[in-house]
């Protein structure tokens, strides 16, 4: 029996990155509690919340549903010290790329692929830095005005138009940036059967 592969994320950005690998999938909302703990670091906050999203979606599924594969991924930006919320209006996202202008945001992006029937885990995180360029008040408005990128993180698209406000991105895989590492995932379900390279859809 082949193994059934689901995301666990209502996420657009994540469906569209792992449709790339060719691997048929659904997709499940975890419904998890996203509060980060007292004390804990960034990078300990994403890896659990990846790990509970993954969880979320085994104990959705019935007891007699074993070949199953679940892929949970979380993602943090930081600046200065902060984690950046999404902006949700033009307002907030000005004021946030106003304050990148020249600088470099952190993007953490945690990853969990679980083997249902084992129970077994991969858990990993990818850094990204992003540097960008020296922002005119004229540009960021006009890039704002057309992307509208106020449902993410740091009020930009790097696989769309906000490339164009970057002087550099220093990392190990720029699809983290959009919310899922895929280099890191194809390693992670080499190891319980799924390899992308394999699959009957190519």
């Amino acid at each position: 029996m082949s193994k059934q592969l689901i995301l666990g994320s209502s996420s657009i950005y994540r469906r569209t990155l792992l449709e790339r690998l060719r691997i048929p999938f659904e997709w499940v909302s975890p419904e998890i509690d996203e509060t980060r703990l007292d004390n804990e670091s960034i990078n300990e906050f994403v890896q659990r919340l990846a790990y509970e999203k993954a969880l979320a979606v085994s104990r959705q599924l019935p007891s007699s549903q074993k070949e199953v594969v679940i892929i949970g991924s979380d993602q943090a930006a930081t600046f200065e010290g902060q984690i950046l919320g999404k902006p949700r209006n033009f307002k907030n996202a000005f004021k946030q790329l106003s304050s990148f202008s020249g600088n470099t945001v952190t993007f953490m992006t945690a990853l969990c692929v679980l083997d249902n029937h084992t129970k077994t885990f991969d858990l990993n995180i990818s850094e990204n830095k992003v540097t960008f360029r020296k922002l005119r008040e004229e540009e960021i408005t006009n890039y704002l005005t057309i992307e509208k990128p106020f449902d993410c993180a740091g009020s930009f698209k790097c696989e769309g138009f906000g490339i164009a406000l970057f002087e550099k991105i220093t990392g190990d895989d720029p699809n983290a940036l959009i919310g899922l590492p895929l280099i890191k995932l194809c390693t992670a379900l080499r190891k319980v059967g799924l390899n992308p390279l394999n699959t009957q859809s190519l």
